[in-house]
């Protein structure tokens, strides 16, 4: 029996606003607690047999309320005397379908078979005053039965997808409560009533796994069927939890044990990899890719446009994260390669090559460095190792041995070292600082990095353009030679002769030593400049930079991890990491510097170097030992001495032909060879005359008042207004290349009507720095959802929508209008 009390209020309620309530109880369960109501100054009537005499009362007066009380069965028709009046009034009864009908607002008369047999799921006060805050009047009985469901599931609303999200989830954390909830209060089969009429799930048996592996054998073909609309609500809501990053972790999970459990390897093991590059849920597919677009660019079968176009349809995968860098590496292959077979068969002369170098060749070394770094910081190495091998040897024996006979034949007639196209390193301070703080006002700052080649300046300079009001530009000056460190860092120094020591160490800086930070503070000195390590700065707080940056108009700041990584041989193998550890230092100490009220800030080396990551063959090394009247120092690239003897082994140079004073000879072994010494590494090396060695950058830095930083610019290019079946192919166009300045822009794309979603919403990443407009068209299609069918000839708008920084959350970036003209049959409605 219904509460008292509740029967109680719910006739004061109906009394608040009627004159009459008539009150039906057909087994009369409250004939006995009728007078234990207390509604005070209200007339209670029992009718009993006295139809005709109840109603003169109630006709009669009009000013006092009356509850009139019935039990049994009611007369039918026109035996009903009351029957007029209680059309006028509506009729409460008490049962608990009613009074839960009443209680939340259902009164037509369909709800109550619903109410009735999911009584469970009233008994509770908790469900029932979560579900009546989500009714609302426009609800059928279809809507009142997934508002149910919602609440069970705790769902974020009442469609099948969110329903259907909730249950996933908990299907990956191993876990069924919410899906028990909906077998324990009868909402079970109208759950898997809706997967079969929306998503066309067929199951006599249905389970969470069982729905789970055939979503996933679907989704292998992108849901693909003899009927273009079968499938469209399923691979709709499939793709909005596979692009949702709320839903990401859990997909992840669950794809892991449908491709265990449908044997996906097997199924794809003879699929081409072109045709699975746009299928991003199984992480086999990613390992499929990966083994096959290496062995095609090592086999020199796919171009790089292809490869660059594949690595960017798998940037959408659920496993990017834990196989980016082998993607990474395979493009920095694909490019490498490529690059090496483009070459010319001979360099016309030295300044020649050192304008290409410049310009173009410099990549390869920076190709051959990211691929390096991604295959060993991979958490995988296998798969790329037979692609390794053929870019270490293309690298190594093309380009660094052959390669560099080329750019030796250039030198051949060099007899000063000089350039016409680079000056010399010894004038850095004359060409590059004086002119800066030469009205003695202006201040300047230099870091030196000790090893930082040209392609890593290059890089760096990239990244400082990137930050936003940051702008830098590189170029370069020629490496002294013997191109090691005590010569390229007293060659930075404000001097005007240098002179080598019989054993290198230390270079005389008009007459000066110049090894060591306090030796060169002292020359700085003169200068109003001060020398400084790079650690001293990263561990300086602002304020202490700042006054630092006052009392002084010159600072040298010395940077040392690339050059101390490779010069041993327990650590050469991590020259590479050193690289991206000193990017991100020198990023760092730039900021610092211009936090600190820097405005002019250089960036340069004392020396490039020579790498490979695998031991050499014997033919790398020189077979001659070197001679003359005294060798006093030897380097695997090159020997100090005097009167040392020419050999075709060797450059040989006085120091006035290098550019020094005094009268020590040098020898640089011949192209990229090496001088055999016990003890010394093999892949890292310096000191000789190849362009990695010599060509030094110098990086230029200047800040900006103004923002210039800014996301690509992306346009739809329709090519109609209408969308005449279930699916909408869109094409769009990336405006311009990107640049350091112009950044790549990551969209999502969706079709809505109001706040309607009545799609997928695909993600594209619009990141081409092609020059060649054709190259920069992407296209996606968007499969409309069962809400589109709402919708037919009426207008629909397509959003472009860009992620917010820093969150989950999505704004507006450009809009299309498109019209549905479809003919088609409304599914079941969840």
């Amino acid at each position: 029996m219904t509460d008292l009390t509740s029967v109680k209020d719910a006739i004061q309620s109906r009394l608040a606003s009627k004159r009459i309530v008539f009150w039906h109880d057909p087994a009369g369960e409250y004939a006995s607690e009728l007078d234990a109501l207390e509604l005070g100054d209200v007339n209670v009537i029992r009718v009993k047999d006295n139809e005709f005499g109840v109603k003169s009362t109630l006709l009669a007066d009009h000013v006092t309320k009356h509850l009139v009380y019935r039990s049994g069965d009611l007369p039918r028709g026109t035996g009903n005397w009351l029957l007029d009046l209680e059309l006028a009034y509506d009729v409460f009864t008490a049962d608990k379908t009613s009074m839960l009908q009443q209680e939340l607002g259902l009164n037509d008369p369909a709800f109550g078979p619903v109410i009735n047999q999911h009584q469970k799921f009233f008994a509770a006060n908790s469900r029932k005053q979560a579900l009546e805050k989500l009714l609302t009047d426009s609800d059928d009985v279809t809507v009142l039965r997934a508002r149910m469901c919602q609440v069970l599931v705790k769902a974020s609303d009442k469609k099948l997808t969110d329903i259907t999200r909730e249950l996933l989830a908990e299907n990956a954390a191993g876990k069924t409560a919410k899906f028990d909830n909906l077998v324990t209060f009868g909402l079970d089969q109208f759950f898997w009533d809706g997967l079969a009429n929306i998503y066309k799930y067929p199951s006599n048996s249905p389970t969470m796994d069982d729905f789970i592996l055939w979503m996933f054998n679907r989704a292998i073909d992108d849901f693909s069927s003899a009927t273009p609309d079968e499938f469209r609500n399923i691979r709709s809501d499939f793709n909005s939890l596979r692009y949702d990053v709320r839903s990401q972790d859990m997909m992840t999970t669950l794809a892991s044990r449908a491709a265990v459990a449908l044997d996906v390897k097997s199924k794809i093991e003879n699929r081409n990899y072109r045709e699975l590059a746009k299928v991003t849920i199984f992480e086999e597919i990613d390992r499929k890719v990966i083994v096959d677009l290496a062995t095609a660019i090592a086999a020199k079968s796919v171009m790089p446009r292809e490869v660059s176009d594949i690595v960017r349809q798998r940037q959408e995968s659920l496993w990017k994260a834990k196989y980016a860098k082998l993607y990474a590496a395979i493009q920095s292959a694909s490019e490498l390669l490529a690059a090496i077979a483009g070459l010319p068969h001979a360099i016309a002369s030295a300044d020649l090559g050192l304008e290409k170098y410049q310009s173009d060749w410099f990549r390869i070394d920076q190709q051959y460095r990211w691929f390096t770094y991604a295959h060993q910081t991979a958490d995988f190495q296998k798969p790329l190792e037979a692609l390794k091998t053929e870019v270490d040897k293309q690298y190594a024996n093309k380009y660094l041995y052959d390669f560099g006979g080329l750019w030796q034949q250039a030198l051949e007639p060099t007899g000063e070292w000089e350039s016409a196209v680079l000056a010399p390193q010894a004038k850095f301070f004359d060409r590059h600082v004086a002119p800066v703080v030469k009205d003695g006002r202006t201040k300047v700052v230099v870091i030196i990095s000790d090893g930082m080649r040209y392609e890593v300046a290059e890089e760096l300079a990239s990244m400082i353009r990137s930050e936003d009001r940051f702008d830098a530009s590189v170029s370069a000056v020629l490496g002294s030679l013997p191109s090691y460190t005590q010569l390229g860092m007293a060659s930075l120094l404000p001097q005007s002769s240098l002179e080598l020591d019989p054993d290198a160490l230390p270079v005389l800086a008009d007459g000066k030593p110049t090894n060591g930070t306090a030796n060169r503070d002292k020359i700085l000195q003169a200068m109003k400049g001060h020398a400084i390590t790079a650690g001293e700065v990263l561990a300086m707080s602002g304020s202490e930079l700042r006054e630092l940056y006052t009392k002084h108009q010159i600072f040298y700041v010395y940077h040392d991890r690339i050059d101390a990584a490779g010069d041993k041989a327990a650590t050469e193998r991590t020259v590479f990491e050193a690289a991206e550890e000193s990017l991100r230092e020198l990023l760092l100490l730039v900021k610092k510097w211009t936090n600190a009220n820097a405005t002019n800030i250089l960036l340069t080396a004392d020396h490039g170097f020579l790498y490979q990551d695998i031991p050499l063959e014997q033919s790398y090394y020189v077979s001659e030992t070197p001679q003359g009247d005294a060798v006093t120092k030897t380097n695997r690239r090159y020997v100090l001495g005097r009167s040392l003897k020419p050999s075709p082994a060797f450059m040989t140079f006085t120091s006035a032909q290098v550019g020094l004073v005094g009268d020590i000879d040098i020898q640089i072994p011949k192209s990229i060879h090496r001088i055999p010494m016990p003890g010394a590494g093999t892949r890292y090396v310096h000191g000789g005359a190849s362009l990695q060695e010599i060509v030094v950058p110098v990086v230029t830095v200047n800040k900006k008042r103004k923002s210039d930083i800014r996301p690509v610019n992306v346009d739809l290019m329709p090519e109609t207004d209408k969308i005449t079946t279930g699916q909408l192919v869109v094409k769009l166009l990336q405006r311009e290349a990107v640049t350091d300045k112009i950044q790549p822009r990551r969209v999502r794309i969706g079709l809505y009507v109001g706040d309607t979603l009545i799609s997928d919403q695909p993600i594209l990443t619009f990141d081409s720095a092609s020059d060649d407009q054709r190259e920069r068209y992407q296209s996606a299609t968007l499969y409309l959802s069962q809400d589109a069918d709402e919708f037919n000839n009426r207008p629909v708008e397509l959003r472009l929508e860009e992620l917010i920084p820093n969150t989950t959350q999505w704004k507006s970036y450009s809009k299309g209008n498109y019209t549905i003209k479809r003919s088609f049959t409304t599914d079941f409605d969840f």
